[in-house]
């Protein structure tokens, strides 16, 4: 049915005015590469938007899913990709701030190897915990994990669900043993059952859960309270307020595509994810419509980039 919904979704999205051709680009397929498995909020945005980009600009904008090493393995094949603007690569923002960290031969460097088409889209992580759990705030939680450490799940070791719970877990001095999973489909049963107790998830993929009475919402990642759940409060401001932790989608080129592709590709994209059909079917899922420019794209990878390099290394979180 989402599956549905999308492709109707996209349908509205791509009815309007066609744009003008920038120097014949593009005259052929352009592939845009997901560094992940198909399905899930990467996918579905990368669609949306080759979907749009197929419409306006006259030619098949394809979606290739490349999934493997954490995103690295298809990041890696775009970079390697001739820069004339015909492959392309949609990243998380943890794909490109923190992997470059985590791994013990650095990847890629995305200043050097990439370049921001423009910033798609913004979601959050919720802090959730087991309706059974006796916490009912995040200084509940850290008081009472002092006394009865806990066992948090991931969805594995140097994801961003491990990251974040690992940030928090160093700026509110509370213990925990991380859990990992190969999915979210296991980590959110042993959490429902009470297997683990506490985790962070998506906020769209909890919020069904904490309407049922079985999770506990006890605060979310971002800098902004998330419209689904804007009782919960962010962690920032609970007393944390360097505690930001968002989740953005970025559409990403070669370094050295031409200017004039990577102009005409941040044009189009800016205006597609501002279509009131790609913020209505994208908001139910937690996910906002962003639309920043390659410039201010570039800048919050730096920053980011940095400051997560900063706690990777004050933690000692490497993978393999």
């Amino acid at each position: 049915m989402r599956r549905l919904a999308l492709a109707a979704a996209i349908a509205m999205i791509t009815m309007g005015p066609k744009v003008a051709l920038c120097n014949d680009y593009p005259d052929h397929v352009v592939k845009i590469i997901v560094p992940i498995t198909a399905g899930g909020p990467l996918d579905s945005v990368a669609r949306a938007i080759a979907q749009t980009l197929s419409e306006r600009l006259k030619q098949p904008f394809i979606v290739e899913n490349r999934p493997g090493a954490g995103g690295n393995l298809g990041i890696q094949s775009a970079i390697a990709a001739e820069p004339d603007g015909y492959t392309l690569v949609v990243a998380t923002g943890s794909m490109l701030t923190t992997n470059p960290w985590l791994y013990k031969n650095r990847p890629f460097d995305p200043e050097l190897d990439l370049r921001p088409i423009a910033t798609l889209t913004v979601s959050s992580q919720t802090l959730a915990v087991n309706a059974s759990l006796p916490v009912n705030s995040l200084s509940d939680l850290t008081n009472y994990s002092r006394k009865n450490p806990l066992q948090y799940a991931t969805s594995g070791y140097g994801t961003p669900s491990d990251l974040t719970m690992q940030y928090l877990r160093m700026l509110a001095h509370f213990p925990g043993t991380p859990v990992t999973y190969r999915g979210l489909a296991p980590l959110m049963l042993d959490l429902l059952s009470g297997q683990v107790k506490v985790a962070f998830v998506a906020t769209a993929g909890a919020l069904p859960h904490v309407r049922k009475g079985e999770l506990r919402a006890l605060a979310v990642s971002s800098g902004h309270r998330s419209e689904l759940m804007p009782d919960v409060p962010t962690i920032a401001e609970l007393g944390f307020p360097e505690f930001i932790v968002d989740s953005y989608i970025f559409l990403m080129a070669p370094s050295h595509v031409p200017d004039s592709v990577a102009d005409l590709l941040e044009k189009e994209v800016r205006r597609a994810v501002q279509l009131p059909e790609f913020k209505a079917y994208f908001r139910a899922e937690d996910i906002a419509s962003v639309g920043s420019t390659s410039a201010e794209s570039k800048a919050w990878i730096a920053t980011e980039l940095r400051r997560w390099g900063k706690i990777i290394k004050a933690a000692n979180i490497q993978v393999n």
